[in-house]
Order: structure tokens, then sequence, then C-alpha cells
């Protein structure tokens, strides 16, 4: 289930006449999937390849439930589930993961102007690998931007991508790791959640807004 919160931020300029308030007020859409049944899709989001339901799992940083890619696509080598809103082209993305399992692949991360399940950025952690990569995907080709070597112990943690132009920053448990410019898909579009062949991952607290 999608949230929509207000965010406000308030920046005060003291001068020596006085003090000027300035208020900057950002729509994000939060989903926490607490509300969706488990076994099923969450309301609001598309499985455009992959298997995606929403679980239980009482170590959810957001009780009770994630969302969980579950079983890969024989057809297609990426696994992607997509938010139906909203779309966004400067965009901060983030959520919260957890690699379960996989023998060929682990991981994943989120998705961003996407045009569908073959044109979208992303940034994904893979534990087996020990690295982080950004990556763009148009027609179907993967194609890597950057890649850093990132160890991290097993458990939930938080990857989200910023993109304002053709410039991305993408951040690993609140620590930047990539910088990059790329303009191959310049339109809005939608975010969403990726793993690669037999990566079981499970997701929560999802969320965007625009820059």
């Amino acid at each position: 289930m999608a949230r929509r919160l207000w965010v406000l931020g308030v920046i005060l300029v003291a001068a020596s006449t006085g003090a000027v308030l300035a208020a900057e007020t950002a729509k994000q859409t939060v989903w926490n999937f607490d509300s969706d049944k488990p076994g099923e899709m969450p309301k609001g989001w598309t499985a455009a390849t992959g298997t995606w339901r929403v679980a239980a799992d009482e170590s959810a940083p957001s009780k009770a439930n994630v969302f969980a890619m579950t079983a890969a696509d024989a057809k297609e080598p990426y696994n992607v589930a997509l938010a139906d809103e909203p779309s966004i082209k400067d965009v901060d993305v983030a959520a919260k993961m957890r690699a379960v399992s996989g023998k060929k692949d682990q991981g994943g991360g989120p998705v961003w102007r996407a045009k569908d399940a073959r044109n979208y950025y992303v940034v994904r952690w893979n534990p087996l690998e020990d690295n982080f990569r950004l990556y763009k995907v148009v027609d179907g080709k993967r194609t890597q931007l950057v890649s850093v070597d990132l160890k991290a112990d097993a458990g939930w943690h938080t990857i989200r991508a910023v993109m304002q132009g053709d410039r991305i920053e993408c951040y690993f448990d609140g620590k930047k790791q990539i910088e990059a410019t790329d303009g191959a898909l310049k339109d809005a579009g939608k975010v969403g959640l990726w793993t690669k062949a037999d990566a079981v991952t499970r997701f929560d607290c999802v969320s965007a807004s625009e820059k």
C-alpha cells in the first residue's frame, strides 16, 4: 500500500536586519506493503517479469510485510516489478532490501525512469560478487555505467538513487558510492524493483519523490 507524505523542509537564514524564513515542500510516495495481503501483488504494482508477491516477514523494517521476488522468469534475464504511479523524471528513489538466496545471482535494487521492463536505470548490490553497480537497460540490453567493490553483512540494507537531468548519485546505507552522468533515458518514468536470474530478494520501505 502506498502512502503520500508531504515533507516540509525549513531553512532559516540570519541577516543583520533580521531573519528570512524559507520553506520548501515535496511530495513523497512510500510503500511499506503492510496493508497488502500476503501471497498477492500489492495494490498499485505490476510484476513486469518474474514472480513477485507480498510476504510476511517479522524481520521487516516496517512490520510485518515485505514485497518479494519469489521466482525468476524463465524467458527473461531480469525480474522487474514496477509501481503504476507516479511517473517522475528528476527522482529520489530508495528501498530497503535483504538478499535471501540465489545460486546464480543475489541481491537487487531500485529502478527509475522506467518506460517498461526493457528500458530503465537500475542500481543494485550483489553479495555474491561483493559489488555495487549502476546500469542502464535500453531495449533489453544492459550496459554497466559504474561498478565499485562493496562488502556488507547479511541483513537489511538501504539502496538509494538520485537523478537530476543526466547526473546520477547512488548510496548504500546512507554513504555515497557512485557518481555518474548518462543521457540515454531522458523522460519521466516509473520507479520499481529489480533482481537478476534466481536472486530471491525481499524489499520494504520503498520511496520515491521528485527532486
